[in-house]
């Protein structure tokens, strides 16, 4: 009897197997596609296509263009090079002008998929480098779509874009527009609504999300006027249009410094001397400095961003809203995004036993309120003070650096942010949340001490899976934020609620309005008592409304 349950079983495995549902060769509007068929478990299969062309090689400085197509099948199953960018040192640059790619994870059932939600990410990394084409550090491959595809039964696709020099560089004026990146990122999002359904995605139900500088262009995303009907709802994490560092201010000043470092005049010859230069040559002289100080602070070295170009972005994000009005949208931050910026502009708030001057907390807060001279720093030193005890313990004073950086690098424009598009919206609905579920380095020692919450970045190893796929390196505690996130996520990409889906959720998220301003707080521990309303709203007041009030003292 046990001999024939045995065969039976593997019958059905091998049936399974050989019949596992593909889409096998997929037609897109450039030719022939075919992808990977991987196999997940039993009646769950997965294709996995990646270097698939969403538009053709970029002329440098330029627009992206439509891609000619090819003959025959194109074999879509190794990643592309990055867009060529800075090393992580900044000494050297990696990839190829040659990069505007996408990759795919489609996950099929017991039948071949149709009509899925579907999820495009957009990288971060300041504009500077990132991208989504293979591993990122070491073998891990931080951006790989299987673990949401697969549990919330979505659709995944993630991109390339120009980055750094040759993605934002802009001369203000016609010559060079800028905003090459963010029209690689539409030209993306368009290429998927248009061959989604070929895959087995609805091309009416697209979800676009990303963070840090692909929160910002998320943003910027659902605010220009080019991407009417092309997606339904969007995520920004850690990152809106209305940062610090969303918009370039100068971006003349910052060209004519590209311009000196690679030989070019600066006079009206600059532009066509700048798109004659070593692609590499001009990718180098984005360097940033990272010898930062409080008065200094990394932040204002982030130059090359988005700018107001008149035709991506015809106005200041802020009176671009309304081009918003129809989209569903999840914006959030980390508790401390802002510790890994803080830490290099005052690296004592990383050494348990150094105490950090208060003169640091002061610089750092004239630097952020410079326009607004003393009245502004005075202002601002007496609300981050004002529940100090008279003689504030060495850990307070470090919490405090992190508290201002979070709230005016990332904290308080994506409040901001929510506010606008809630107060612009007309079917779309609004969602805030904060992620708090502390960094795993904390309390090991340098550069993480033990009361470190979620850094800048620590919420993509959850959002993309990774204590699921690599569970050696986590707890369990890790692997139900990640399963939390990925349902909120997931049911959110399907039905624009992110509390009704596939997959169910620990704890009710309320809609963000401008009168109560509720937030989810997200961790390992969430319950009811996580859902909690106006957040740091003392703080958000003071940068959006009594600061701005002062009069400016210096301008920029």
């Amino acid at each position: 009897m046990m001999a024939k349950l045995g065969i039976l079983v593997a019958v059905a495995v091998f049936l399974e197997t050989v019949s596992g549902a593909s889409l096998g060769v997929v037609y897109t509007e450039g030719g022939m596609v075919k992808g990977k068929n991987i196999r997940l478990g039993f009646r769950r299969h997965m294709d996995v296509f990646k270097g698939i062309p969403f538009a053709d090689i970029p002329g440098r400085f330029e627009k992206p263009k439509r891609h000619p197509g090819w003959d025959g099948i194109l074999e879509a199953t190794e990643f592309r090079k990055r867009c060529l960018q800075l090393t992580l040192l900044m000494t050297d640059t990696r990839g190829s002008e040659d990069c505007l790619y996408l990759n795919i994870w489609v996950p099929h059932r017991r039948t071949v998929s149709k009509g899925l939600p579907v999820m495009v990410w957009i990288y971060g990394g300041g504009y500077l480098a990132g991208g989504s084409m293979g591993a990122n550090f070491l073998d891990n491959y931080l951006y790989s779509g299987q673990e949401i595809a697969d549990r919330g039964n979505v659709i995944v696709v993630t991109l390339g874009y120009r980055v750094g020099t040759l993605g934002f560089l802009s001369t203000g004026d016609s010559s060079l527009p800028g905003n090459y990146g963010l029209w690689d990122q539409q030209a993306a999002i368009a290429w998927v609504h248009r061959n989604i359904r070929s895959f087995g995605g609805d091309p009416d139900n697209v979800t676009i999300f990303g963070e840090s500088a692909g929160g910002a262009s998320v943003s910027f995303q659902t605010l220009t006027p080019h991407n009417r009907g092309l997606f339904k709802r969007a995520i920004s994490q850690s990152g809106v249009a209305l940062c610090p560092w969303g918009v370039s201010k100068n971006p003349r000043r910052i060209a004519e410094e590209v311009a000196l470092k690679v030989n070019c005049p600066t006079d009206h010859n600059m532009a066509a001397c700048l798109k004659m230069s070593d692609p590499r040559l001009l990718t180098l002289a984005s360097t940033i400095n990272l010898s930062t100080s409080p008065d200094n602070p990394v932040v204002k070295n982030l130059v090359l961003s988005a700018v107001i170009d008149g035709d991506f972005l015809p106005d200041e994000p802020y009176n671009l809203f309304h081009n918003a009005a129809d989209v569903d949208y999840i914006a959030g931050v980390n508790n401390m995004d802002g510790h890994i910026f803080t830490g290099l502009d005052v690296p004592s708030i990383n050494s348990p036993l150094v105490d950090t001057p208060l003169e640091d907390v002061k610089r750092l807060l004239g630097s952020y309120t410079q326009e607004k001279g003393k009245a502004g720093l005075d202002y601002a030193y007496s609300v981050y003070t004002s529940d100090w005890p008279s003689n504030p313990s060495r850990e307070t004073v470090k919490k405090t650096i992190v508290a201002i950086g979070t709230d005016y690098i990332f904290l308080v424009p994506t409040q901001a942010a929510l506010y606008l598009h809630a107060a612009n919206a007309t079917t779309g609905r609004t969602y805030s949340y904060l992620f708090s579920e502390p960094n795993r380095m904390a309390g090991i020692g340098r550069p993480y001490p033990s009361w470190v919450g979620a850094d800048h970045a620590d919420d993509l190893q959850y959002v993309f899976g990774k204590p699921f796929t690599t569970p050696l390196g986590y707890w369990p505690r890790h692997r139900d934020v990640s399963g939390y996130m990925i349902a909120y996520w997931t049911n959110f990409a399907r039905t624009g609620d992110p509390n009704k889906g596939e997959l169910s959720v620990p704890v009710t998220w309320p809609r963000f309005t401008s009168t109560g301003n509720p937030y989810l707080e997200i961790n390992s521990k969430m319950d009811k008592n996580y859902v909690r309303e106006k957040l740091r709203m003392r703080y958000v007041h003071f940068w959006t409304s009594d600061l701005p009030n002062l009069p400016t003292v210096i301008s920029e």
